[in-house]
């Protein structure tokens, strides 16, 4: 069934976090070029120049996100972009900012991501089958076969499976992932 919702699970295993109404749309992994280019492996689901967006953030200290304006995107491929940010005007310093998350802003952030992708679930309500509302996603883990969410359960973090088996069905309209997990998975998490 994920497949019809998540038509392109990725084969790289990425993290992608929501913090602070900052979401992580992926990494910078390389400098290209002798102006300050960078290549952007991100997980928006869709080829894409970052077509209005004005700034991108990277946390440069935990919870501490920096604005870099963006003078320049370059579609590479479905899941790389080369950016060019203000300020950055060589290898050497293009470099200095490896490796590190790619943050957007909540807005630009849902502008820019596709429907189909799993990372468009940050921030949307979990509700199991048998246990009711459980939390909100937190973060979104793509591996090859499955999509794992995070989402704190009485305090605690629990990975969930988001997968042919447990997934019922996205509501994305109240923005609610509708799961019916394993027997004895939330209690994993939930008993001390």
């Amino acid at each position: 069934m994920h497949s019809q919702i998540f038509p392109f699970l990725i084969s790289w295993q990425g993290t992608l976090n929501m913090m602070n109404n900052y979401f992580s749309i992926g990494k910078l992994v390389s400098a290209h070029g002798l102006q300050g280019e960078l290549l952007v492996r991100h997980s928006l689901g869709k080829r894409s120049a970052l077509k209005g967006v004005t700034a991108v953030f990277l946390e440069e200290r935990k919870n501490s996100f920096i604005p870099y304006f963006l003078q320049q995107a370059t579609v590479k491929d479905a899941a790389h972009i080369y950016i060019r940010l203000e300020g950055i005007d060589s290898k050497e310093a293009a470099q200095k900012l490896l490796p590190g998350q790619i943050y957007l802003q909540e807005d630009d952030f849902k502008a820019q991501t596709a429907a189909s992708s799993p990372l468009a679930l940050l921030g949307f309500t979990v509700e199991d089958a048998h246990h009711g509302v459980l939390g909100t996603v937190e973060e979104v883990i793509e591996m090859p076969m499955q999509v794992l969410i995070k989402v704190q359960i009485q305090g605690k973090e629990a990975l969930l499976p988001v997968n042919d088996q447990s997934l019922v069905k996205v509501d994305r309209k109240k923005q609610v992932v509708h799961l019916d997990l394993p027997e004895g998975l939330v209690e994993l998490y939930t008993n001390p």
